[in-house]
């Protein structure tokens, strides 16, 4: 076994292992100036740009300060030298709360307490810094008591954990040896500069002190390390070797020291051989051999503290992991409900955007952070966060569509003639396109100009992509070699780089100069239309730094690239790793903590292998992270390694990625795409595309949440179920916003080619968006679905919102809403929207739409849209999906009856489908089902001109009453159904043409005689055809007004007086099976087959009088408006094209102009499932078809 300090960096991403200029990357940028070294950069959008003066009651006593945010969030400050801080720092980035309640004595006892609503918080009066044996929290609700505790803070004759240390070079925290104390122990010791600092507080006097050091070194040789005390040269620690990496021992050295509080450092120098890792330090009097016992209650890193019953976590990557599940960091949240967060050691940061390191306390000690007792409410904690750190990252609008990359070496050519025209052609959308790292020169890794060979006109390129409507994010690998064109001017900006290796520069960028130079190199891409940054790292091609201990790398750089976007108009977000280093390797995290990646970073989790175990993980890593306050966490969606992955694992990892943060599909070289694959995966993996395009307005409601109250868009099942036990043992589900359960299948499919999930579905009843079947709990249940369903369930009551019509991206606005609701409880829903990119939402330029449903009125309400934005849609049509629903028996939208073509049900899945016109978003609307049946009505109105319904006069049955139009009133006499043998029934009788067939003949109410003068056909242009006659229905004059003419027979002719709008019924075709759309679903690109006729919504078709053919508002149409043989038919939005254009003709066959051609049975083979196409008419039987 490797020690973990000879990390010889993971085999990374593409770079070959001994390639020249082979990188590593990360993704961020960030404007540093200031004392020690520390850098000062513009901060997010999201941050605020003052800082906050204390707040008002806070409580000051003696060295200690205490300020009571909310309930459940007390700032806690010790100064011993009384200079407490106001100004804000790089975690903490606002303070601004209104404070509430609470009251503040000192007890009889000596100490000084303060209750909120939520916790009672006591400190013993002059006894200290806070340590958990002078400082208690008790939690209102659950009655818990805590002692929390500094990890900052290392007093003399205590074990302070390595991993609680600022780190410099190459140390950093891992895990993957045993026997270590605290969360983790320092690896890294592998390079110069490589080492821990730690103050030492509670130095009696000065004199010589004992330095304890708690290592292991199994490299067999004796090892050695130099110190640093107060700046000044101290002794070498001698470590002789241990038997294993899982033995630890303790060695020591004798050091001086000054009264009060010490800085030690233990480094690596030139002359030390490192490779050793440390567990712990102690610093005791010379006399005490002992080495102190390790704390075991608390899980503590150099960024907080709390109870080891921790919930979720995070990991700066998952690049190629030795092990999974991956070791994760504590977040905030756990069992016990309270977390110390320890802001220490944060640096400044100030209204200009500067960094600066804290000032010296004059060898006091000093203590600053933030205790948050939320008790069993882990939103709540979560809120507090992200009221106190910044709000989680509004990323614009099209981030949380479709991304594609994959390391290949396309070309301009590859792009526009091959690429993006297969996402078109076959229907599959894209938002973000992502180059990787080939498009560089003079090397591929970490070069700073255009590959001419596979982009002779980038400028070209750029104004492709944006006709496309497409985001371009370009791969950086962070560093510069010195026979790049461009190295001359940016090192000469830099004032020197410093050489990572051979012929390779690296930045610090901790100094200004090197990081404007830095940032300099990429603005001439941004001028030429480049969105966005991809910061990743490659072994062996450098990696720039930040030497500034007291901020992360990672945090620095990510925080740069979102402010350098946010100056030139955009969303600012960085693309990168989080919370760590390149040089502290996968596992690092800083004393910084990964608070400040919220607001900026957009986390990618790097080159992860394609195994269903990794998959798996990846379900309950985004969980996790969300925990932590993270939401913003993308994966590569089908796993970076691997080629062409297994049919059922490749469809199963888009699933998942259709219902995370950021759905981003890449690859090495691997297949991704759907028309990679064949058959069901392909139609698979489409439709999971398709369904995470449609999601966005969801999504993007969700992401405003998440950046308003920290509540995280993918939710651990125990944010909403903290009281049921069953949610802490679900690490395979997760919630998408609170309604939304989503557990994707993460084990191989059956030789069935079905998947299972273990799904504990919560209390209430929760239904299947997929089947519609509806589960009850608190259960357990399996669930098992073929490769184009997985387990999605929507809570009774719950909302989902999805886009109506298909779109390649996001940029076209929203004027088709589809609203999801599951029956069985109240719900309610407010869809967030704005401009989608830029930062005018911040000033109010957005809109809100509350959409709520009643359970006992079966009503949904649409409600009056607050507020707006430039371009905002006036109008938008809406489609009710409402499940677990039986049939009504009428729709009401906004007080008026709807006709029959405007809704349906589904037996099967128990689901009511509702369309509606645009309506206008200003006002409120309301769409209401009334009565309850078992099936579809078999009757309705017939809608002719000037929106009057075909009526018999009176209502009387008689034979020889006139047929009329009037004003629809859903009477009995207006209930028509177009039977079988063609006649038109109503009142138990047919409706005739009376006397004759010349023109003007009148039409009347008869008894049904089976003659060709009652047998009417249905045309695709809304004409009824009369057999005997080979006239039309028609309107006298199209006289529209009610009862004054009896309709007649006339030459057809196209008018809209012999234009009617029948209920919707059946497309039977060959074999008297029914034209049926897939799995009765209602989206865009649906194929359309034979099936047996079964009166469900999928085949209850319309002709609204346009020639076209309709069902759940959507058209049948020629898939990609092809016109040759054997080009599917499908469902598709209406769009009035030569695509949805039908016309019968006299032998029965449907027409599609366009194309010359005629809808076919593939194969004539008039079987269940056949396909249906177009073909070159023929006349056969595979052509026959009958609307009615």
């Amino acid at each position: 076994m490797l020690p973990h300090f000879a990390r010889a960096p993971r085999p990374r991403r593409r770079r070959p292992l001994l390639a020249a200029g082979g990188c590593l990357a990360l993704l961020s940028a960030f404007l540093v100036t200031g004392a020690a070294g520390a850098a000062a950069a513009p901060t997010s959008a999201s941050a605020p740009t003052t800082a906050p003066a204390a707040t008002p009651t806070a409580v000051t006593d003696g060295s200690a300060r205490f300020e009571v945010l909310t309930p459940t969030l007390v700032r806690l400050e010790y100064a011993g030298d009384g200079a407490f801080q106001d100004g804000a720092t790089f975690t903490a980035v606002n303070r601004s709360f209104t404070p509430p309640p609470y009251t503040t004595d000192v007890t009889s006892d000596g100490y000084r307490e303060i209750k909120t609503s939520a916790l009672t918080l006591r400190w013993k009066e002059g006894s200290g810094p806070f340590t958990s044996d002078n400082t208690t929290v008790t939690l209102t609700s659950t009655g818990v008591q805590g002692k929390p505790a500094f990890p900052s803070y290392c007093a003399l004759g205590t074990a302070c954990e390595g991993e609680n240390a600022l780190f410099t070079g190459r140390a950093a925290v891992n895990y993957d040896h045993s026997g270590y104390t605290g969360s983790g122990f320092v690896a890294g010791y592998e390079a110069t500069g490589s080492g821990i600092t730690q103050d030492v507080s509670q130095v009696p006097s000065s004199g010589a002190y004992r330095l304890q050091v708690r290592y292991s070194n199994a490299v067999g040789s004796t090892g050695t390390l130099s110190t640093r005390v107060n700046g000044a040269a101290g002794p070498k620690l001698t470590l002789p070797g241990t038997s294993s990496w899982d033995t630890w021992s303790t060695a020591s050295a004798t050091v001086q020291l000054a009264a009060g509080t010490d800085t030690l450092d233990l480094v690596q120098n030139a002359d030390d051989t490192g490779r050793v890792n440390i567990d712990s330090i102690a610093v005791t009097p010379v006399a005490t051999t002992a080495y102190p016992a390790a704390r075991t209650d608390l899980t503590t890193t150099g960024y907080g503290a709390g109870p080891t019953d921790t919930l979720g976590g995070w990991s700066r990557s998952l690049d190629n992991p030795r092990t999974v599940p991956v070791p994760e960091h504590p977040g905030i949240l756990n069992r016990h409900g309270w977390y110390l967060l320890d802001d220490t050691r944060t640096p400044l940061l100030s209204a200009g955007h500067t960094v600066t390191d804290r000032p010296s306390h004059a060898r006091q000690p000093y203590q600053d952070g933030y205790l948050l007792g939320y008790g069993q409410d882990y939103k709540q904690g979560l809120t507090d966060l992200n009221s106190l750190a910044g709000g989680t990252d509004l990323l614009p609008q099209s981030a949380y569509g479709v991304w594609y990359s994959r390391y290949y070496a396309y070309s301009t050519a590859d792009y526009e003639n091959s690429l993006l025209p297969a996402f078109r052609s076959s229907d599959t959308p894209i938002d973000w396109l992502v180059v990787d790292t080939d498009w560089k020169s003079p090397t591929q890794w970490n070069g700073w100009n255009w590959n001419s060979a596979l982009f002779p006109d980038p400028q070209a390129f750029l104004n492709w992509t944006k006709q496309q409507g497409l985001s371009v994010s370009m791969n950086i690998h962070p560093s510069i070699n010195g026979d790049d064109p461009k190295f001359p001017a940016a090192n000469s900006q830099a004032g020197g780089l410093t050489v990572d290796s051979g012929n390779t520069y690296r930045f610090d960028w901790s100094k200004p100069s090197q990081l404007a130079a830095y940032l300099g190199l990429h603005q001439p891409f941004e001028q030429q239309g480049v969105r966005e940054w991809w910061l990743d790292y490659c072994g062996g091609c450098g990696g720039s730094t930040a030497s500034d201990p007291h901020v992360a790398p990672d945090n620095l750089i990510n925080q740069a690239y979102a402010d350098e976007a946010a100056a030139r108009g955009l969303r600012g977000f960085s693309f990168a790793r989080i919370g760590g280093s390149e040089q502290g390797g996968d596992d690092s995290n800083y004393a910084l903590g990964p608070w400040s990646e919220r607001r900026t970073t957009l986390q990618f989790t790097g080159d992860t292998p394609a195994t269903w175990d990794m998959l798996r993980f990846e379900v309950r890593f985004t969980a996790d992270e969300a925990a932590a306050g993270l939401s913003n966490v993308s994966h590569d969606i089908g796993s970076f390694h691997g080629g062409h992955l297994a049919d059922d694992l490749y469809v199963r990892w888009l699933q998942f990625g259709a219902f995370q943060p950021v759905d981003r599909l890449h690859s090495d070289h691997g297949d991704r795409l759907p028309w990679n694959y064949t058959g069901a995966a392909t139609t698979a993996a489409e439709q999971a595309l398709r369904l995470r395009e449609s999601l966005v307005p969801y999504t993007y409601t969700l992401a405003r949440q998440a950046n308003t109250t920290g509540v995280p868009i993918v939710r651990p099942m125990y944010l909403d179920y903290p009281a049921q036990e069953a949610a802490y043992q679900a690490p395979g589900q997760y919630l998408y916003g609170d309604d939304v359960l989503v557990a994707p299948i993460t084990t191989p499919d059956d030789a069935a080619g079905n998947g299972s999930a273990s799904v504990w579905v919560p209390p209430g009843s929760w239904t299947d968006y997929f089947t519609g079947r509806t589960y009850t709990g608190p259960a357990t249940v399996t669930i098992t679905d073929p490769l184009g369903q997985f387990p999605v369930l929507i809570r009774g009551g719950g909302i989902l919102t999805t886009r109506t019509d298909y779109t390649d991206n996001t940029s076209k606005p929203l004027t088709a809403l589809t609203v999801n609701v599951a029956a069985g409880a109240n719900g309610s829903f407010s869809l967030y929207s704005d401009a989608g990119e830029g930062a005018a939402y911040a000033s109010g330029q957005s809109a809100t739409s509350p959409l709520s449903w009643n359970e006992a009125a079966r009503t949904l309400t649409i409600g009056a849209q607050s507020g707006s934005w430039p371009g905002a849609p006036a109008s938008r049509s809406y489609t009710l999906r409402l499940s677990n629903s039986a049939a009504p028996t009428a729709v009401v939208v906004d007080g008026v009856q709807v006709p029959e073509t405007d809704w349906s049900w589904n037996a099967n899945r128990r689901t009511v489908t509702v369309t509606t016109a645009a309506l206008p978003v200003a006002a409120a609307h309301t769409i209401a089902l009334t009565g309850s049946a078992t099936a579809n009505p078999s009757s309705g109105e017939v809608i002719g001109a000037g929106g009057h319904c075909l009526d018999v006069r009176g209502g009387a049955t008689a034979d020889g009453t006139p047929m009329q139009l009037w004003d629809c009133d859903h009477t009995a006499a207006q209930q028509f159904t177009l039977q079988d043998g063609n006649s038109l029934r109503t009142l138990g009788k047919c409706v005739t043409a009376s006397g004759g067939t010349g023109n003007g003949t009148p039409v009347a109410l008869a008894a049904c005689a089976g003659s060709a003068a009652q047998q009417w056909t249905h045309r695709t242009d809304g004409s009824l055809l009369n057999t005997a006659s080979g006239r039309c229905l028609d309107v006298p004059d199209g006289t529209v007004t009610p009862g004054v003419v009896q309709l007649q027979l006339y030459d057809c002719n196209g008018s809209a007086a012999q234009s009617w709008k029948l209920p919707p019924g059946p497309l039977t075709g060959p074999g008297g099976l029914c034209a049926d759309v897939v799995d009765g679903s209602p989206a865009s690109a649906t194929a359309v087959q034979l099936w047996s006729c079964n009166g469900t919504d999928a085949q209850r078709w319309s002709a609204p009088g346009d020639r076209s053919l309709r069902t759940f508002g959507k058209c049948l149409d020629t898939a990609g408006g092809g016109t040759g043989n054997g080009t599917p038919v499908q469902l598709w939005d209406c769009n009035g094209t030569g695509a949805q254009l039908w016309t019968g003709r006299s032998d029965g066959t449907l027409l599609n102009p366009q194309s010359g051609r005629c809808l076919d049975d593939s194969g004539n083979h008039q079987q269940p499932g056949d396909a249906l196409q177009l073909y070159d008419c023929n006349g056969t039987a595979a052509q026959v078809f009958r609307l009615g």
